[in-house]
């Protein structure tokens, strides 16, 4: 029925490497032990014949609803969200771990726990944690100094890249003490703060300190940027020696793309006369934000099939075309760039997510929304 090329990223031989894939975790967050035991009691109540992915994607839609809302009133990160809107966003967070914990759960129960369900999981998480990255900044108004803005937006991404290079690495997705489920509550605080004492108190200098409090948040995810980067390059240097990953290519290979995507949108950053990224911050990062997300769920494809990590992605297009528009002066107006770059990032995005699961869904025959039937 699909036909389509683009609907069929992966290669017979990477399915059949597919076949023999299974998922290895280390390690435990500090307030994971806690939220398991609610989250444990909380899926008590989640019907048998609802599929794994269903929750996954749900989960998903509500930080993408959240998050467009967000956007629709502040596309510049400077302007006033209204609090029921940062209220909403807080709540679907909340609901978002609980679904994100629930998926797993899920498939265990069903035993249903194929690698399918663990591309779905790692590839929507791929793009909420640019929805969230995104709406934290929001929340704060982190807008008005861009500089900050964009270093914090990407490190977000480039932590959720660098968990999958080192699982490339290692065959082993690796938890630290502090991880994702305390960066969501932490980004929950924001939201409450930003809702009940509105986004101004952010930029009130504090008496005493004489500093703006939009400074911890900063200090925040600079310092949780240190230490996941530390954690997360011990695994990978580790394996220097072995120089190979999983699939026997350098340890290093994964970083050439994510390298080039960062500098690029650094340079249109900088380089751009009409101020593209101040003007239209949050539409810049959406882009930006679709092309982490395609590599990042290529990292996991190439991770589960032991496969070489492609040079070349049609992902790069997206910088590409910003950097030529500025190169020919802004023949075409930039605002106008930035908005085909986001259609056709997402558009990339999902032809290759929709295209690979159908292969591995055909391949390994198993149900994508449905609950497999057992004998």
């Amino acid at each position: 029925m699909f036909n389509f090329p683009w609907l069929k990223p992966m290669s017979p031989a990477e399915l059949h490497r597919l076949e023999s894939h299974i998922y290895r975790s280390s390690g435990q967050s500090l307030f994971e032990p806690l939220c398991q035991i609610y989250w444990s009691w909380l899926f008590e109540y989640v019907p048998p014949w609802i599929a794994p992915n269903v929750l996954t994607v749900f989960g998903l839609l509500i930080n993408l609803t959240c998050t467009v809302v967000l956007v629709y009133f502040c596309p510049t990160a400077t302007e006033e969200a209204p609090p029921w809107a940062l209220i909403m966003s807080a709540v679907g967070l909340l609901m978002y771990q609980c679904l994100d914990s629930f998926d797993g759960k899920q498939c265990r129960k069903l035993d249903q726990d194929s690698p399918l369900e663990e591309f779905y999981d790692h590839g929507c998480d791929a793009v909420s944690t640019v929805c969230v990255s995104v709406g934290a900044c929001i929340a704060c108004g982190i807008g008005l100094h861009p500089n900050w803005m964009f270093l914090c937006s990407f490190i977000a991404m480039f932590l959720y890249f660098c968990s999958h290079w080192q699982a490339y690495v290692s065959g082993t997705v690796r938890f630290g003490l502090i991880d994702v489920v305390e960066a969501h509550f932490a980004v929950v605080v924001i939201y409450l703060v930003s809702a009940f004492g509105g986004m101004r108190l952010w930029h009130s200098t504090l008496p005493v300190l004489g500093v703006d409090p939009y400074v911890f948040p900063v200090i925040g995810i600079i310092g949780g940027a240190i230490y996941s980067c530390y954690n997360y390059y011990q695994g990978i240097l580790k394996e220097v020696e072995k120089s190979s990953t999983v699939a026997d290519t350098s340890v290093l290979s994964p970083g050439l793309h994510v390298g080039l995507v960062l500098t690029l949108a650094f340079i249109i950053f900088k380089k751009s006369s009409s101020r593209l990224f101040e003007n239209y911050s949050c539409l810049y990062l959406l882009t930006f934000g679709m092309v982490m997300a395609k590599l990042s769920n290529k990292l996991v494809i190439v991770h589960m099939t032991k496969s070489k990590f492609p040079l070349a992605d049609s992902s790069l297009i997206v910088p590409g075309l910003l950097l030529l528009n500025q190169s020919f002066g802004n023949f075409i107006h930039e605002h106008k760039v930035l908005w085909i770059a986001l259609v056709f990032s997402s558009l990339d995005l999902a032809c290759y997510f929709i295209g690979a699961s159908l292969q591995i869904s055909s391949h390994l025959r198993v149900p994508i929304f449905t609950v497999k039937h057992r004998n």
